[in-house]
């Protein structure tokens, strides 16, 4: 039984303020719904004067002495808090690694292109995976293909920086850069 959790002591849940009869200590600071603060009142008395307004009393400082209760609409608050954090997480955005790839013999041309996408990745905030892939005897000109890698390091140094050098994984050159 020495392994077994016991259900009878769990760790209180964060469930959010607590609201009207919640409230269980006897006395409360109030704040009406315009801001305006109305003292220390019984919790029996502040109770009374938000179902008058058809208003919900919230306790918003639980950890003060005695503890801040404002009077105010909970289901509008929730909404509001609910579309905040909605369009906190639209204006985010997650940063995607991607992959540019080359060969020892891409010609100049077609590094121009590859590197003028790349910019756009990095301006929208991307990092870009410089990746240089070898095919049976190119594996003994390495040399060439970080030459590659670093034509395109040299043509996007104005917007990027390296951020993990040039290494080998197998029949890979990788290079990691990343927007200034």
């Amino acid at each position: 039984m020495a392994g077994k959790p016991d259900s009878r002591r769990r760790p209180p849940q964060d469930r959010g303020p607590r609201i009207n009869h919640q409230i269980r200590i006897r006395q409360v600071r109030v704040i009406d719904e315009d801001n305006s603060q109305l003292g220390v009142l019984e919790t029996a008395d502040a109770l009374v004067l938000a179902s008058q307004k058809n208003l919900d009393l919230v306790e918003i400082a639980p950890n003060q002495r005695p503890p801040v209760c404002r009077i105010m609409d909970f289901g509008k608050f929730k909404y509001e808090e609910k579309k905040k954090e909605q369009a906190s997480r639209r204006k985010q955005h997650q940063v995607q690694v991607k992959e540019l790839r080359v060969r020892p013999g891409t010609g100049e041309h077609d590094l121009h292109t590859k590197v003028k996408h790349a910019r756009q990745f990095l301006e929208a905030g991307d990092k870009v995976l410089v990746c240089c892939l070898f095919r049976g005897r190119q594996m003994a000109h390495r040399e060439v293909g970080e030459k590659v890698i670093r034509e395109v390091v040299k043509h996007l140094s104005d917007i990027a920086k390296v951020e993990s050098g040039v290494r080998q994984e197998g029949r890979r050159m990788v290079l990691l850069l990343s927007k200034k």
